[in-house]
């Protein structure tokens, strides 16, 4: 996802920004954000509840062979759409985000971004497959930063995911977020560094 050399470059461009502040910063990159596993169930399901109405209307098959035809490609559906990459395209777009949504939640409170002293934590997270970034900002941050700002950090980072550049995307989010931490929460003097200064890869 990441090369060695850009890991090390993120990880720079985090600490330096952070001598700048007192706010925190944690960059999650995910392959994907979800597997998707109920999908090929929910196709399988559908496909089963449909197969009877043909076979009533063009067939003589009695109910229980019906009910048979109903299983088998109950079974063949759940199997054929279990590869990843078919599982995948089946997701509709705004369920991939949702996930990609709450999976951002969850990596920002497990991360430690709600206890950091003055609540300056703040998250960048990237689902790759989903071509999906968001900005979650503690509550010390998100109520002095409107909402624009971060859509406008996003809008730039997922433009370089699409062209291939997400290393260089991520140094200009990192920057952008850092100057904005620098302005809300400026640094103190008995200020520490409280989070890991690096990408978390998934």
């Amino acid at each position: 996802m990441i090369s060695s050399e850009d890991h090390v470059r993120l990880g720079n461009a985090i600490r330096e920004v952070e001598d700048h502040t007192a706010g925190e910063i944690v960059v999650v990159v995910a392959e994907q954000a979800s597997s998707y596993r109920s999908v090929p169930l929910l196709w399988a399901m559908l496909g089963a509840l449909l197969t009877p109405w043909p076979l009533i209307w063009i067939t003589n098959l009695g109910p229980s062979r019906i009910f048979l035809a109903q299983l088998l490609v109950a079974v063949f559906l759940s199997l054929f759409l279990s590869w990843p990459k078919r599982r995948f395209a089946l997701v509709p777009r705004f369920i991939k985000h949702a996930r990609a949504r709450e999976a951002a939640s969850r990596e920002f409170l497990s991360r430690g971004l709600t206890r950091t002293r003055e609540r300056t934590g703040v998250l960048i997270y990237i689902a790759l497959a989903e071509r999906y970034a968001e900005i979650i900002a503690d509550t010390g941050i998100a109520d002095r930063v409107g909402p624009d700002v971060w859509r406008g950090i996003i809008r730039e980072l997922t433009g370089t995911i699409r062209d291939g550049r997400i290393g260089d995307g991520l140094v200009v989010a990192i920057q952008r977020t850092g100057a904005i931490l620098a302005e809300h929460a400026p640094p103190r003097f008995d200020d520490i560094d409280e989070l890991p200064n690096k990408v978390i890869l998934q």
